[in-house]
């Protein structure tokens, strides 16, 4: 470079020599990209991906490359959830210049859930011109937290695929909100500062740790009294815990007594916002402290008994007070206008252990009689009001769904009501929540058998009669063996049983057990859309012996899911509400009928619910037919047929037929089931539960499959359009559904928010989507023969906001336009 020796001289050539490495290596570049252009038109030798190309489109970069491509998104991060999200991918070829979005390009978008490795359905669109080189995007998530989107062409990513995005939590929704380790009645003491933990979640059930607002606006009142005149009572303070997406409400009653407490935000009360709060002195606390403690004795209690009845509507009480500050007040008085008792209050004594609560009176002082009993279980409800009118000692409603109502006073009226609720407390874990109470039922239940061995236990069973089999088998089975890990052999299969026949088993007898094609359970409708029920009128030849093991093998399906994993197993059955309500212990009443048997309900028990009875001509007996025919007629009450229903008693006479019609024709096919279940599960286990969260414990949720849907849903008339286009939307929305919506949307076109047990294959007749000759305006529905219409939409947006208005707003009754 020193050229002669002076630099000046050789920096001309310096920068010649620049230049010439500089084209000398794009010159390279070009060269390699060429040929690296030839090579992959070489390699490629699928004719379906290659088309018609030739190597010069190759060469001239006339290809689509997805490197090339880019994608834009329609919104920024972070978005909340719920809401219809698009994006747009546009497609260029190799040499940057637009290719048509219409060409088939393999284009494969995939949105997946990183921390539930949930996939997101989405749906695609082709937009027109100007823009052909575009492919719009959507979907919708409802489950907050971070996704992965992976665009790919051919296989091959898209530049900067895969992106991330996150999706927060919607505002809070106070009917998703509520209170961890929930109880319906607080026992708390005089001026001690207690703490309620306060979940906030949004629409979809996600918690928000967004809990300003919730903090600001969260209410609690006690009672009907004003805000102001609360102060001296009560006072109170919230936190929050943004990393638990907690709020801790924190209270301090200055005053003893029974209050009624509410939990609102923005005015509407959160999702188990309403309960009993029983404020104790000090004294009072240790008197039921020792009165839980006490064991082997029966803790009782004087009181005053005013007659049982329908109270129902209480407000017909003769001295009903606000259930608040009512510690003994020499002010209270019966409301003016009402009646006094005409009756003289019964002397009588409450007696209060862990199982039961028990309402007697002592003839000549010496002689106990035993009026009523209630079990300690949450079906057990205390209704509180103020001073008697007699003695002034404060009222107490006792219902616990089986028999009338009891009004009870008493002098210890509160400390009788927080003993019954402390052992209440230990016998449901101290919550009332199902969650909770499922874990608490579950932790029993494997503490009750833990003693027992779960030893192996082999079964021969002969697949074509599964059920004759499977009683021989079990025929002599003690309630140990019942315990035990089955092991199921099918004769003539070989198959080392892992969990599958033995699953496959449960799954068999079940079907079987509960098919009315048995007559052991029959249905109220003709439909296989019917709920069961045990058959009033089964043959000879099924004994109730069939009963009691069909009641073992739903026990041993509660146990087997106790111990969780692999051994869970679900009851495949749809049971009566009427049923699962006798399974509980509880009573009957007419309203079972609008569950069970919807075609008696509505002819019979809404007709007699609507209009004037006096002229029917209608008695307390039932006239049962046989083949047409008259068999007999059965008394509701002693005399009953010479009794008329009249507007007075016509409620009366609805529960006693509710009574007959749905319990007592099947009392003893109930009995021989409970004496079978009962044997694994005890019944203070199942108390704790009401009728429907005993199915969810039995049946599980009722998982509606959309790829089941959409394999046997059938598509009826349709434009072009209507079959490529909105349909396809259809499917998009559908599987972005949650279980709630789907049984929502089910609910909206059948009428039932359940399947039958064989799924969508087995709903007769079968489920339609009809082409409404309409456009752009909200779905209807015919339920009866399981049709949804659905109209035409211009864009899955629209679709997605029509379909959900529809069914949220119209999946419950019925209406003619």
């Amino acid at each position: 470079l020193f050229y002669n020796g002076s630099l000046t001289e050789c920096l001309p050539l310096a920068g010649g020599i620049t230049v010439s490495i500089i084209a000398f290596v794009f010159t390279i570049k070009f060269l390699c990209e060429l040929a690296a252009r030839v090579v992959s038109f070489l390699q490629n030798e699928d004719p379906g991906r290659r088309g018609d190309r030739s190597i010069y489109d190759y060469v001239r970069g006339n290809y689509l490359d997805p490197r090339s491509c880019k994608v834009s998104w329609d919104w920024k991060d972070p978005q909340e959830v719920g809401q219809t999200m698009s994006f747009r991918v546009h497609l260029f070829y190799k040499n940057g210049q637009p290719f048509p979005a219409h060409r088939p390009v393999g284009l494969r978008v995939n949105i997946t859930h990183i921390e539930l490795a949930l996939d997101i359905p989405i749906t695609q669109e082709v937009l027109q011109e100007p823009e052909s080189n575009v492919v719009k995007l959507a979907f919708t998530v409802r489950k907050a937290g971070r996704y992965e989107v992976a665009v790919k062409l051919g296989g091959l990513n898209v530049a900067y695929s895969p992106y991330y995005k996150i999706f927060k939590s919607g505002t809070v929704d106070p009917s998703k909100t509520k209170i961890a380790y929930h109880f319906s009645t607080l026992v708390l003491v005089y001026g001690q500062q207690h703490t309620l933990q306060i979940e906030p979640r949004d629409e979809y059930g996600n918690p928000t740790s967004n809990s300003t607002s919730l903090i600001d606006e969260v209410n609690y009142s006690l009672g009907t009294v004003d805000d102001d005149s609360l102060k001296e009572y009560y006072c109170k303070s919230v936190s929050s815990n943004k990393q638990l997406c907690q709020v801790l409400l924190k209270i301090t009653l200055r005053k003893k007594g029974c209050f009624r407490a509410r939990i609102s935000y923005s005015d509407l009360p959160i999702s188990n916002g309403e309960f009993d709060i029983i404020v104790l002195s000090e004294n009072e606390k240790k008197c039921v402290e020792k009165n839980v403690s006490t064991t082997g004795i029966s803790i009782y209690f004087e009181a005053y008994l005013y007659g049982s009845g329908n109270y129902s509507n209480y407000s017909n009480s003769s001295w009903q007070r606000p259930s608040m500050g009512d510690e003994e007040d020499e002010h209270d008085s019966p409301v003016e206008g009402q009646p006094e008792k005409v009756k003289k209050p019964k002397k009588v004594y409450c007696y209060i252990s862990p199982k039961q609560l028990s309402v007697k009176e002592f003839y000549l002082k010496i002689i106990p009689w035993r009026l009523f009993t209630f079990r300690v279980c949450p079906g057990t409800k205390f209704t509180y009001y103020g001073p008697d009118p007699v003695h002034k000692y404060l009222t107490l409603v006792v219902d616990d769904g089986i028999q009338p109502p009891v009004e009870l006073s008493c002098k210890d009226r509160n400390i009788m009501a927080a003993t019954f609720i402390r052992f209440l407390h230990k016998n449901i874990g101290g919550s009332e929540t199902f969650q909770d109470k499922v874990s608490f039922f579950q932790r029993e239940l494997r503490h009750i058998h833990s003693k027992r061995p779960r030893t192996k236990t082999c079964l021969k069973i002969t697949r074509h009669c599964i059920l004759d089999s499977s009683l021989k088998s079990t025929r002599n089975f003690s309630v140990s063996d019942w315990s035990k890990n089955f092991e199921v052999v099918f004769q003539d299969e070989e198959a080392l049983d892992w969990g599958g026949p033995r699953r496959e088993w449960f799954e068999l007898v079940c079907k079987t057990l509960f098919d009315t094609t048995n007559q052991l359970f029959t249905r109220f409708s003709d439909d296989n859309q019917g709920l069961v029920h045990p058959n009033a009128e089964r043959p000879v030849h099924l004994r109730l012996k069939m009963y009691e093991f069909a009641g073992r093998v739903v026990g041993k399906c509660l146990y087997e899911s106790a111990l969780g994993g692999a051994y869970k197993q679900l009851v495949r059955a749809r049971f009566t509400r009427s049923f699962l309500a006798q399974l509980i212990g509880l009573r009957m009443n007419y309203k079972y009928f609008e569950t069970d048997d919807q075609e008696f309900y509505k002819t019979k028990v809404c007709f007699i619910l609507n209009n004037d009875v006096s002229e029917m001509d209608l008695v307390f007996a039932e006239e049962k037919y046989k083949s047409g025919q008259l068999e007999k007629v059965v008394e509701l009450i002693s005399g009953g047929a010479q009794i008329a229903v009249n507007n007075e008693n016509k409620m009366h006479y609805l529960n006693l037929l509710a009574q007959y019609r749905l319990a007592s024709q099947v009392r003893d096919e109930v009995e021989h089931f409970l004496k079978g279940l009962n044997e694994l599960v005890p019944e203070n286990l199942l108390a704790i539960f009401d009728e429907n969260e005993l199915e969810l414990l039995m049946c599980g949720t009722g998982d509606i499959n959309v790829q089941d849907f959409k394999a046997h849903a059938v598509v009826v008339g349709g434009s072009w359009h209507f079959r490529e286009k909105v349909m396809k939307w259809f499917w998009a929305v559908v599987s972005s559904f949650t279980q709630e919506e789907l049984a929502r949307l089910l609910q909206f076109t059948t009428g039932s928010s359940q399947l039958p047990p064989g799924g969508f294959n087995t709903l007769c007749p079968s489920f339609q989507i009809i082409a409404a000759p309409t456009h752009s305006t909200l779905p209807t529905a015919h339920t009866c023969f399981n049709q949804l219409c659905l109209p035409t939409y211009d864009s899955y947006e629209e679709l997605h906001k029509m379909l959900k208005l529809a069914i949220s707003e119209g999946s419950e009754g019925f209406g003619m336009l």
